[in-house]
């Protein structure tokens, strides 16, 4: 299985309270972790083609996203990898 972990600074909301830098290094050692990244904010535009990008060219086959309260986002990545082939 290939995994990608994705970590969001949600611009300095969650990285003020978190280390995600230090998340995404624990991140790296897991078993079927392919690739993990961490970026400003993982909703945005940029954020979701990064995904989708990496979803094609290291043939990810789940994601998990470390961010905002699913609250405000579950929709967002759900709708993002189902139209990658992914299942929510």
């Amino acid at each position: 299985m290939r995994i990608g972990v994705y970590v969001c600074h949600c611009g300095t909301n969650i990285s003020k309270a978190v280390d995600v830098l230090e998340v995404a290094s624990f991140a790296e050692k897991q078993p079927d972790v392919a690739l993990v990244r961490d970026y400003k904010n993982m909703c945005s535009g940029k954020g979701q083609k990064l995904i989708r990008d990496d979803i094609k060219e290291h043939k990810l086959e789940r994601i998990v996203v470390a961010a905002c309260s699913p609250y405000f986002h579950t929709k967002t990545f759900t709708r993002l990898i189902t139209k990658m082939g992914l299942s929510p």
